[in-house]
């Protein structure tokens, strides 16, 4: 009968090592997936002005952009908490990271993922281009891609205003207005 027992303790220990040393439960070790968690997203211009939001599906601003100009948008992703996802130097999460945009109208505005390069002070922040081509309206997904497909899309097209002057551009943007 300790046979017995003694054979099922050593199975016992065994069997829990082997369960213990494949778990990834161990915080040290732990393997991120790479995907990047995001309920959001914000854009700001330039001067760290902020166009448009999108929060768990809710969204406020516009882009205004006249004919002829191009403006230069940073784009800042929320967490849970709507606060921005930042990046750190061990977590590659948004290195593996990269945007994408679509369904806008080319013929009124184009709508393009700016391109970093390493030595660039600011290299790990994401941004896009928005070029005015003719007056009117249109609109963009915005998606945060990982790999192959979409860790976060827009729940909401972000809307464009592309004025000729800058009372069209003001009367245009009222209807955006909530």
């Amino acid at each position: 009968m300790f046979n017995l027992n003694k054979k099922q303790l050593f199975l016992c220990l065994i069997l829990s090592l082997f369960t213990t040393s494949c778990s990834d439960s161990n915080p040290v070790h732990n393997h991120s997936d790479g995907h990047t968690d995001a309920d959001g997203f914000i854009l700001e211009d330039e001067n760290g002005n902020e166009l448009y939001r999108e929060f768990q599906g809710a969204s406020t601003g516009s882009i205004n952009i006249m004919v002829g100009d191009t403006i230069e948008i940073s784009v800042h992703f929320l967490d849970h908490d709507e606060n921005e996802i930042e990046h750190e130097d061990d977590d590659h999460e948004l290195d593996e990271s990269s945007i994408a945009v679509s369904e806008f109208n080319s013929q009124l505005a184009i709508v393009e993922v700016e391109s970093h390069n390493e030595t660039e002070e600011e290299h790990h922040e994401s941004g896009l281009h928005i070029i005015g081509v003719s007056a009117g309206e249109t609109e963009f997904k915005l998606e945060l891609m990982h790999g192959d497909h979409a860790d976060y899309t827009s729940t909401n097209n972000v809307p464009v205003l592309i004025g000729s002057s800058p009372t069209t551009l003001k009367l245009s943007s009222s209807y955006f207005i909530d």
